[in-house]
């Protein structure tokens, strides 16, 4: 299974949602679906399985943008403070 992803907007809030592996080759469109977003962004990475090193550097870079990444699987969570580290 590769990403999914899945875009809600309401009421000037943009939820990105994403599914299954995340890796390095999936984040310029990422990236572009939160340009088009616009202000207001959440990732929700409820459903997200695996990523890799790039793809912990761009979530770390996204929170410290003001983007609020949300669910992410504790080993994602803990990768992500290390890298920042």
């Amino acid at each position: 299974m590769t990403l999914r992803i899945e875009r809600y907007a309401d009421r000037g809030r943009t939820t990105i949602r994403l599914i299954g592996r995340m890796q390095a080759e999936h984040l310029s469109e990422v990236e572009n679906q939160i340009e088009e977003s616009g202000g207001g962004v959440t990732l929700d990475l409820e459903e997200v399985t695996l990523v890799d090193v790039l793809v912990v550097r761009f979530l770390g870079g996204c929170e410290a943008r003001g983007i609020n990444v949300l669910n992410c699987s504790p080993y994602i969570t803990d990768w992500i403070g290390k890298e920042r580290a």
